[in-house]
């Protein structure tokens, strides 16, 4: 996986304090830091007309001013999972040729990281505190890759120990990365879950750009595994291409081959998502990528993706070769109607918080 180094680093005035800022002092000892005031202002040094690649090459530091923590929005009219996201950071110093992030951070994206830790963890706090008899999922990869900064910024080894200390929830960790040497150092008790965004090595060469491959995934996942987390694996999104069928079945092949089944706490599937504007920016962006030229069509909730017949073939496909390897770990979709989820899987939960309890047990 390629090493990521910033350009410069842009610290709010009150950030200094933090344990991000001094562990980033210690990374990058040789990039320049900047301090301001007016970090978001019109004129702040944020200001670029690169709308997004520029934005990826400076790190911002800033408090974070809204809730940390929010129920993750799903997509109108597709069957949800009850989950619950962490923004700790925006953006992300990956380059995936399909990011949404894209068109979701246009106007906003600076690649950002919030200081103000303690604030989230209080957040935290209260909420499972107030609500002992819900069991939570809380992921942190929603706007932002949950490990790719992590040997530069040091956020597992402040909240890891907080969650594995918590009755009521588990904590989700989602990467294309291999950044694992902080996380294997800590204790989850088995209330964190590691999980990898997967596809074969073809996609990730073609449309993953400064991704871990697939090989550096799994060793990290092996890590983990030894270090008593519990493992996700999402195949999200799912690439339609000449050939997909025998480069994704051998893919599923060597991850149950590589990890202990028994240790899986979900595994999800997801076609390739976009939409006319993410579109238009794949192709300025990533003029080489394929995927923007795959036939796809407008779906209820504004996303394009693959013909519905199509889609089911996938997920069966897929299901079928996971139920091969593992007849007993949690699948589901996401992003999906309940018409599809029928098709595939024989029924559809019925409400969010079926599906949510479902994946809470399974977590465990």
């Amino acid at each position: 996986m390629k090493n990521f180094e910033p350009q410069e680093i842009v610290v709010e005035s009150g950030s200094e304090q933090s344990s991000i800022y001094k562990n980033l002092k210690r990374a990058f000892p040789n990039v320049p830091f900047a301090f301001t005031d007016q970090l978001w202002g019109k004129d702040s040094p944020t200001a670029s007309r690169d709308v997004f690649g520029d934005g990826k090459r400076k790190l911002l530091l800033a408090r974070h001013r809204g809730e940390f923590l929010k129920k993750c929005p799903g997509s109108d009219g597709q069957v949800c999972c009850n989950y619950f996201v962490i923004n700790f950071a925006s953006n992300c110093p990956m380059e995936c040729s399909y990011c949404y992030l894209q068109e979701y951070l246009a106007d906003n994206p600076a690649l950002k990281v919030f200081s103000n830790i303690e604030d989230l963890l209080g957040e935290a706090d209260a909420l499972l505190g107030r609500h002992r008899k819900f069991f939570f999922r809380i992921g942190t990869g929603e706007i932002t890759d949950s490990l790719a900064l992590d040997p530069y910024i040091g956020f597992c080894a402040e909240v890891v120990p907080f969650f594995a200390e918590q009755p009521n929830v588990l904590l989700e960790l989602k990467t294309k990365s291999d950044c694992v040497d902080g996380l294997v150092q800590l204790d989850p008790k088995e209330r964190v879950v590691v999980s990898w965004s997967m596809n074969p090595e073809k996609v990730i060469d073609a449309d993953e750009h400064d991704t871990a491959s697939f090989g550096e995934r799994l060793v990290a996942a092996r890590r983990c595994q030894a270090g008593g987390y519990k493992l996700g694996f999402h195949f999200d999104p799912i690439v339609e291409y000449p050939g997909w069928e025998e480069d994704y079945r051998e893919m599923v092949e060597r991850i149950f081959a590589a990890v202990d089944h028994r240790r899986i706490a979900w595994i999800s599937l997801g076609v390739l998502r976009t939409t006319p504007g993410l579109k238009r920016v794949m192709r300025s962006r990533f003029p080489l990528s394929r995927l923007p030229t795959g036939e796809q069509i407008l779906c209820p909730d504004g996303k394009l993706r693959y013909f519905q017949p199509l889609r089911v073939d996938i997920y069966r496909k897929m299901l079928r070769w996971i139920r091969a390897a593992s007849p007993i770990v949690f699948v589901y979709l996401c992003m999906e109607s309940k018409e599809v989820w029928e098709q595939v899987f024989g029924f559809a939960p019925s409400c969010e918080k079926e599906l949510g309890s479902r994946l809470a047990n399974f977590g465990f």
